[in-house]
């Protein structure tokens, strides 16, 4: 009998053991992270890929007025030995923005599905109106009417993905009249891509000119608006149902309900920072680099001077398996502690390749987790990972506890664990609560169990003596 004792290892390297085996476990665990992200990342290669030639995400800009204008310069050069002063006349651009516009975009989303993969596009129709007019003082910006060019000038309409533009050509119509449109020229916000018309301004001198326009196109993942008039009204409709509002200005009370949504911006220039007419393109800082064209990304951040929308999947399977890895050593630790409590109290041996062979098991089943997801979608994939780890776990645990009885504790167990974690994952806002209350109550009862317990073999010596 003594000799037994001395060979049985103390409950406090027992638990070492499992520590140390529940510490090397951790690179899987990180691995798997890893593997998340690549599948996240290819995934969002493969939603390019599928909208490719749809058009991509859109921000639009404008109409804005551009007016050429006539400036004397002199500069002085040296001819013969000579100081000469020259006289050369330059011609510059003037931006009038619209002193009111009013937008209406009705957004028609549609998913489109490739293999496992799918993407949210949609179809986009414009309509709106806007005036423009010049300021009584334009003197001050350096500039008189009389050096405007007004027969010259252009109305020009960003859109930041102009292969999007599908169906009937955009109407644009100046005081009652249509205008034949042009390719490019757009706005620099959007790095020229859009369309513009020539346009006789001359109206100008006396009264505001009334622009209205209404143009379709395709783009997806989300719609941006970059505001320049003095009053922007911009509403926006769609009959899908989970909207994300982001960028530096936000929708006045949005209604957001299960068969769409209705959204309504007021951004005024004061907000902007910037005046009505420049002869330059002064651009608040967040926008002053220009978009370039083909390189949206569904996760690029939405600037602080535009107003966006999302058209978001109510569920990102990527970042729910991403925070159940998270939760990773909650389950190890709790399973670990289930089988020592067996090991130091119920005199069940339990070995270090034990307690390894059960941790890969664990980890295993985020694998399978995110494998099944992309098939057959979050819920569904973590009922058939959890019941094929909980049976798995089950049969092998009954073996080496030496009871079934004993294997339906672990079942018990892992299937509280499981179904915790999916509440977990479900109340995003109150994780962190049940989870250190979970973490308190098992603590207690450990520490119930145990409170008897020579943890260092201690009792044991001196029986041997």
């Amino acid at each position: 009998m003594s000799d037994d004792v001395v060979a049985e290892r103390p409950p406090g390297r027992k638990l070492l053991f499992a520590i140390l085996v529940g510490a090397l476990l951790a690179i899987p665990l990180f691995a798997i992270y890893l593997l998340v992200y690549d599948r996240q990342s290819q995934s969002e290669t493969a939603r390019s890929s599928i909208a490719e030639g749809w058009g991509g995400p859109q921000t639009i800009a404008g109409p804005v007025l551009i007016i050429p204008y006539s400036e004397q310069v002199s500069e002085t050069v040296t001819e013969g030995g000579k100081q000469v002063v020259k006289t050369n006349t330059v011609w510059r651009e003037l931006t009038v923005s619209p002193s009111a516009v009013d937008i209406k975009s009705d957004l028609k989303p549609e998913r489109r599905h490739r293999s496992i993969y799918d993407a949210v596009v949609y179809e986009a129709r414009n309509t709106g109106t806007a005036k423009f007019a010049l300021p009584a003082d334009l003197q001050r910006f350096g500039v008189t009417i009389d050096q405007l060019a007004l027969d010259r000038a252009e109305l020009r309409f960003g859109l930041r993905d102009a292969r999007g533009l599908f169906g009937p050509p955009p109407s644009v119509v100046v005081d009652g009249r249509r205008l034949p449109l042009q390719p490019g020229n757009g706005p620099s916000e959007t790095s020229g891509s859009g369309f513009f018309t020539w346009l006789d301004a001359a109206a100008l001198r006396e009264r505001t000119i009334a622009v209205s326009f209404d143009y379709a196109f395709r783009g997806n993942g989300w719609l941006a608006l970059l505001p320049q008039a003095g009053d922007t009204r911009w509403t926006v409709s769609s009959k899908w149902p989970h909207p994300s509002f982001t960028g530096g200005f936000l929708p006045i009370a949005p209604s957001v309900k299960d068969d769409g949504f209705t959204a309504t911006w007021r951004v005024g220039n004061l907000a902007l920072g910037s005046a009505l007419v420049s002869t330059e393109r002064a651009k608040p800082d967040a926008v002053k680099e220009p978009y370039e064209r083909g390189t949206a990304s569904l996760r690029q951040a939405a600037g602080d001077y535009e107003a966006r929308v999302d058209l978001v999947t109510p569920v990102d399977l990527y970042s729910q398996v991403n925070r159940s890895v998270k939760y990773g050593f909650l389950f190890i630790g709790f399973t670990f502690i289930a089988f020592l409590m067996f090991d130091v109290i119920g005199g069940v041996r339990v070995s270090t390749v034990e307690y390894l062979l059960v941790g890969v098991g664990l980890v295993l089943f985020f694998v399978m987790l995110l494998a099944f997801a992309e098939v057959v979608g979050f819920s569904p994939a973590y009922v058939l990972a959890a019941g094929a780890i909980i049976g798995l776990l089950t049969a092998y645990s009954s073996a080496v506890l030496g009871s079934w009885r004993r294997g339906v504790y672990i079942a018990g167990l892992l299937t509280a664990l499981y179904g915790v974690l999916y509440i977990l994952l479900s109340l995003e806002a109150y994780s962190l609560v049940i989870g250190s209350l979970l973490l308190f109550a098992a603590l207690a009862a450990v520490m119930y169990l145990t409170r008897g317990l020579d943890w260092g073999g201690v009792r044991i010596a001196q029986m041997k003596i």
